[in-house]
């Protein structure tokens, strides 16, 4: 079993399912109907993103592992996604932010991937990157018309940048299994991903009116398993069904 391909693929798909169930929590609480459709959809997207990945983690292992035990039985020192994504929601302005600089991480990667030695990787970033581009999309269009929106809106995005920022630096922090995966080919290499996510950044927020923060204190665990305990509430909710009725199938 190559373990660094393990521990890539589940990262991939932890980044996905935390983000997603994050973003369905939104699901009925919208600030408008369209817009509470659309956090939806996003969020199917990346829990359809995350089965693939559990899928092809659970063939690579060999162990009996499914999509479902990688999913619902877990704890969370074993999940590897970055901390940013286990941030409560907050606001809408909170809600965005993150999409906004993921989607932006996400659609380099992907990119990347797509020229990945390992040929099921490299399949799954091609389909899901349509998806990411649309995330990008949406999330960017949000970022503008609030931070170049009202006065109440700019507060809140800038208050989301103050909480959130901390958080952006994991995303090109390589953990050991990142840095296993690109120098065998089948993952990406992060150095050069980061110029090209902060220029993206850049041109979003000086159209959005809002600054891009320096000197910021960064907060780096989440991809070797040391997490908020926000990922254990998640967890408990996401879990409970199927550690209370193991097994248990519609």
């Amino acid at each position: 079993m190559n373990q660094s391909l393990v521990d890539y693929t589940l990262y991939l798909a932890d980044n996905a399912l935390i983000l997603g169930h994050r973003n369905s929590e939104w699901c009925g609480h919208g600030p408008v109907l369209e817009q509470d459709i659309a956090i939806t959809n996003i969020s199917l997207d990346l829990i359809g993103q995350a089965r693939y990945l559990y899928q092809y983690a659970a063939e690579l292992k060999k162990d009996g592992s499914t999509e479902d035990s990688l999913a619902y039985l877990r704890e969370d020192h074993e999940f590897k996604n970055c901390l940013l994504l286990e941030q409560p929601n907050g606001d809408w302005a909170h809600t965005i932010l993150r999409q906004f600089v993921f989607s932006a991480y996400q659609q380099l990667l992907y990119q990347q991937l797509q020229r990945s030695k390992d040929e099921q990787l490299a399949a799954i970033a091609s389909k899901s990157l349509k998806e990411v581009a649309y995330h990008l999309r949406w999330s960017s269009e949000w970022v503008i018309r609030l931070g170049d929106g009202t006065e109440e809106s700019h507060k809140r995005m800038m208050n989301a940048v103050d909480d959130l920022w901390m958080y952006t630096g994991e995303l090109f922090q390589a953990a050991s299994y990142e840095l296993g995966a690109a120098s065998k080919g089948f993952g990406a290499d992060l150095t050069s991903l980061k110029s090209a996510w902060e220029q993206k950044v850049k041109e979003v927020f000086e159209e959005a009116t809002l600054p891009v923060p320096t000197n910021v204190s960064m907060k780096y665990g989440g991809k070797e398993g040391k997490h908020s305990g926000h990922l254990g509430v998640i967890l408990a909710e996401m879990q409970h069904l199927q550690r209370t009725y193991p097994g248990a199938e519609w």
